[in-house]
C-alpha cells in the first residue's frame, strides 16, 4: 500500500516529547440517550498532519469530527485547537473550516464564484480574493474552468473545488469527511495522491474521516483505528498494518490469517504455539512472556505466506493443503487454500513474470509456510 509521501525526510512530531500537539482532544465523551458514541478519547494531532479516523459504521469518527468543527458539543471533556479551549465555541467563531461528502456548492454560482463566496462574506477586499482565488485555482489546475458551474464537472473537479472552497479561508484546521467516497475507483485513487500533494503545499492541518482502509493508509501521516467510540490504535501506516494492537486492528487493516492456538513453551522471544486448527506446531516471535497453556491467536498477513508445489526445509509454521479457488488481479493473484482440519489460509502473490497462466491453479496441493517473525500473537 502506497505512500506517497514527498522525498524530504519525514517530520514525526509525535515522537518528540518536547512538541506541543495542535489538537488536543482531552477525554471527550458524547452520549445519545443512553449510546456512547463517543467514549473517553484522548488524542493529540500535531501541525501539518494529515490525520485519518478509521472505522467501520458506527464507530464514532464521524462524532468526533462533528465535535472538532462545533456542529454537536461533547457531553463531558474538553477540545483544544492550537492552545485555545474550543469546547464550547460555536462553529463560525472556530479556526475551522469542514468539506462535506456530498461537496455542498452552490449550483448557480460559477467555480470561481464558489471559491470567493466565503472571502466575501468575511468582506475581504476585491484584489485579495481576486489573488487568493486564482491562486487556489492554479493549485488544482482549475483555472480554465473558473466560469462553469458544477453542473458542468466531472466528479472529480467538483472535489477539487469543494476543497480550495473550504482552504480558501485559510483555516488553521480542515475537517474532511469522507471525500471521497462518491467517486470512482480510479478516480478515487487519482485523487488520494492529489490530495496529498495540495496538503503539503499549503501545509494546513487536515483530520479526514474514512472507513477506507486502502485511502486511510495511503494519505495519513497517522491513523487512528475506532471501534465501539473508543481508539484502539494510534500509528503510522506502516506500524499499524505491521504491528497492529488487537484483533480487531489487524483483521479492519488489510486482510490477515487468525490461527487459533495454545502456548506450549517460551524461550526467550520465541514463543512456541501448538495449533489444532492448522494440526501442527507454529513458532512465533513474541517479546512479552506468556505462561504455558495461554490461549491465542495468531494473525499472518496474506502476502507474509510462501506458497510452493515441494515442502519446505523448515519443520514448524509449515502447512499443506488443497488450492479451492484464485482471483487474478493484474499485480497480484489472490489464493484459497483449505487445510485437511478445515481451516482456509488465503495466500496473495505478486506475479512478477509475465505468465498468461498462473502457475499454482485449482485443486492443486501446495505448502504454506512463514517466518517466526512474520505474524502477530495476541491472547485470546
Amino acid at each position: 500500500m502506497a505512500q506517497p509521501k514527498s522525498a524530504k525526510a519525514p517530520q514525526e512530531p509525535w515522537r518528540d516529547p518536547a512538541a506541543k500537539p495542535f489538537v488536543h482532544i482531552d477525554n471527550v465523551t458524547k452520549v445519545f440517550d443512553t449510546t456512547y458514541a463517543v467514549d473517553g478519547v484522548t488524542l493529540d494531532i500535531y501541525q501539518g498532519e494529515f490525520f485519518c479516523l478509521l472505522g467501520g459504521s458506527g464507530c464514532g469518527k464521524s462524532t468526533l469530527l462533528r465535535m472538532l468543527a462545533g456542529l454537536e458539543q461533547p457531553t463531558s471533556g474538553r477540545i483544544l485547537i492550537d492552545g485555545t479551549d474550543m469546547t464550547r465555541v460555536p462553529p463560525y467563531a472556530r479556526p475551522v473550516n469542514m468539506m462535506f461528502q456530498s461537496y455542498a456548492l452552490f449550483p448557480h454560482m460559477t467555480v470561481e464564484q464558489n471559491v470567493a463566496f466565503g472571502l466575501k462574506q468575511q468582506k475581504h477586499g476585491k484584489g485579495e480574493i481576486r489573488e487568493r482565488v486564482d491562486g487556489l485555482l492554479e493549485l488544482v489546475r482549475m483555472m480554465p474552468f473558473a466560469r462553469r458551474k458544477p453542473e458542468q464537472l466531472s466528479g472529480g473537479q467538483r472535489q477539487r473545488v469543494a476543497l480550495i472552497r473550504s482552504l480558501a479561508r485559510q483555516p488553521k484546521l480542515l475537517l474532511l469527511d469522507e471525500p471521497l467516497a462518491a467517486l470512482d475507483k480510479k478516480l478515487r485513487e487519482h485523487t488520494q495522491f492529489e490530495l496529498v500533494n495540495i496538503q503539503e503545499r499549503v501545509g494546513t492541518t487536515f483530520i479526514m474521516v474514512t472507513h477506507d482502509q486502502e485511502e486511510a493508509m495511503t494519505v495519513s501521516t497517522r491513523i487512528a483505528v475506532m471501534e465501539a467510540g473508543r481508539i484502539e490504535q494510534v500509528g503510522t501506516p506502516a506500524s499499524v498494518y505491521e504491528y497492529p494492537a488487537s484483533r480487531h486492528v489487524a483483521e479492519f487493516i488489510g486482510a490477515v490469517n487468525s490461527i487459533e492456538g495454545r502456548v506450549v513453551a517460551q524461550e526467550g522471544e520465541r514463543l512456541q504455539i501448538r495449533s489444532e486448527s492448522l494440526g501442527c506446531d507454529l513458532v512465533m516471535v513474541h517479546k512479552q512472556p506468556l505462561p504455558e497453556g495461554t490461549p491465542v491467536t495468531v494473525a499472518v498477513r496474506p502476502e507474509k505466506l510462501v506458497a510452493s508445489e515441494q515442502a519446505p526445509a523448515i519443520v514448524y509454521n509449515t502447512v499443506k493443503g488443497v488450492i479451492t479457488d484464485f482471483a487474478y488481479l493484474g499485480d497480484v493473484s489472490i489464493y484459497l487454500v483449505r487445510l485437511p482440519t478445515g481451516q482456509q489460509m488465503r495466500v496473495q502473490l505478486t506475479n512478477l513474470a509475465r505468465l498468461t497462466e498462473n502457475p499454482l491453479t485449482w485443486d492443486q496441493e501446495v505448502y504454506l509456510s512463514w517466518l517466526p517473525d512474520s505474524g502477530v500473537v495476541f491472547p485470546s
